[in-house]
């Protein structure tokens, strides 16, 4: 299906034809095989990143394209549409670089434009075993000594582990609570970082996701983002934007279960109609096409008000848990309208129903999201 976009510039427009035309030549034929082989598909976030798609919110002086936010998400649409693992990379290694170009010195920033070029990829290095959604409880811990930091612990549920070549690792340098943690910026080949075997997971199998541990691992202090202390202030501010990314991605993935049921039902022959001609289908259907509009609406509402300059971190809950909710219900219900077509992986929309299921917790759990949305509404 066509979605019907209003965009800022004519840049805009190219830049989403762009995405279009290498999401339909680089990634829709790859998908089902990488994901079946639970292979990473490095090379094609390298040809992401020398297209310019790596770097689209970020100032042009550090080799990005200074984009809106709300161009940025629906390019992340467009690709989610196609290949969910990619989309979601680039979402992790967008929000990986935002420590540096938000909150690092000038020479930390000269790396920037090798990784907004996808030469070098991020990962995210903030939860823990014990402790998930309590990100101020963290406990791997990082000792000053001497020009370097000593870091000890161990990370979970760290997307591009094994893959990455830098990762931002929030790690605890004080006292307890949010104001004793502080961010470190470590090369991946670093002595002591030991990513760990990669999980079992139930969909994005091409994304590797895997605990690292760190075992006195040495990172110069010159490594240090933004000073002590305020770790947990950068990690915050990251994940408000890596929650649109995540409702963009949500609204691609439905976007691509609604129009696959859609092009099955209209083919379907039962009792001499189409499926799609039935009415408890077809408002199922209608009922999709809906939520996904208004997915979409909310997510770019809020990437405009993060555009504007103004607070946007309720609005960004608010279209993460609506999107990914939202997503989990379409991607079950295409299989619903494919019956027992729907179960085998034959067609696509099985590996959609299990990849919407992720959506719900990443980047904060849909029940955090509700937390946030409530303790706003209870501060009035």
């Amino acid at each position: 299906m066509t979605v019907d976009r209003i965009l800022p510039t004519d840049e805009a427009h190219d830049l989403l034809d762009l995405a279009t035309e290498l999401a339909d030549r680089e990634l829709a034929p790859k998908a089902a095989g990488f994901e079946e082989r639970g292979e990473f598909p490095r090379e094609v976030l390298r040809t992401l990143g020398r297209a310019g798609l790596l770097g689209l919110p970020y100032p042009e002086e550090y080799g990005g394209a200074a984009q809106p936010y709300e161009v940025y998400l629906q390019v992340l649409e467009i690709l989610a549409s196609r290949w969910l693992a990619v989309a979601e990379a680039v979402s992790v290694h967008t929000l990986s670089c935002h420590p540096v170009a938000a909150f690092g010195s000038d020479e930390q920033r000269k790396l920037l434009p090798d990784m907004l070029g996808g030469e070098l990829l991020g990962a995210y290095c903030l939860s823990e075993p014990q402790g998930g959604s309590d990100a101020a409880a963290l406990s791997t811990r990082a000792v000053r000594d001497g020009d370097t930091y000593v870091v000890s612990g161990t990370k979970a549920w760290i997307t591009h582990a094994r893959v990455a070549d830098f990762y931002n690792i929030f790690c605890r340098t004080g006292e307890p609570g949010p104001k004793g943690i502080s961010c470190l910026l470590a090369d991946s080949g670093t002595a002591g970082i030991l990513p760990q075997a990669a999980e079992r997971t139930m969909g994005l199998r091409s994304s590797p996701v895997a605990q690292i541990a760190f075992d006195s691992a040495r990172v110069p202090a010159e490594r240090l983002i933004g000073g002590e202390g305020t770790g947990f202030t950068i990690a915050m501010s990251a994940l408000d934007s890596g929650r649109l990314g995540i409702a963009a991605c949500a609204v691609g993935l439905a976007q691509a279960a609604l129009d696959y049921a859609v092009s099955y039902a209209r083919e379907r022959q039962q009792f001499g109609r189409s499926i799609i001609d039935f009415q408890g289908l077809g408002f199922l259907l209608a009922d999709a096409a809906t939520q996904i509009a208004a997915a979409r609406a909310l997510t770019l509402a809020a990437a405009r008000l993060r555009d504007a300059g103004r607070p946007y971190s309720i609005e960004a809950a608010k279209a993460k848990l609506f999107a990914t909710d939202m997503a989990m219900r379409v991607t079950t219900d295409a299989v619903q309208v494919l019956g027992g077509a729907g179960y085998v992986s034959d067609h696509p929309v099985e590996r959609y129903m299990r990849e919407a299921k992720v959506l719900q917790i990443v980047e904060g759990t849909n029940q955090i999201q509700r937390l946030v949305i409530s303790r706003a509404l209870a501060r009035g």
